[in-house]
């Protein structure tokens, strides 16, 4: 059960992803140079709330180092290359490998 619920937050994460590129290209093509959006302003456009949420738990319940290098950085980066490896990192959780001896043994 929870390798299924891994596996579908892997796909809603790459979906994620794949729109994120998407825009990226059409804003790219329509500026005629390269646009990558960063995490933090693709999240602030969606939702907010929930990005000022996280940040407040992260420095007041957690740590606050845990929200000025790390989280900061990881903010910073394409929002499409960081759900690209949040779905990869899902799915190799949620991963199940094939028996090392073969289907047909005992």
């Amino acid at each position: 059960m929870i390798r299924f619920v891994f596996r579908m937050l892997s796909l809603v994460a790459l979906a994620l992803a794949v729109m994120a590129a998407s825009l990226d290209a059409i804003q790219s093509v329509a500026a005629s140079t390269p646009v990558l959006t960063p995490l933090a302003v693709a999240w602030s456009a969606v939702s907010p709330e929930s990005i000022a949420f996280v940040a407040d738990t992260l420095m007041n319940r957690v740590h606050p180092v845990l929200w000025d290098p790390a989280t900061l950085w990881v903010l910073s980066q394409p929002a499409a290359i960081v759900l690209l490896v949040l779905a990869l990192l899902l799915w190799m959780i949620g991963y199940k490998r094939r028996p090392f001896a073969g289907r047909f043994t005992a």
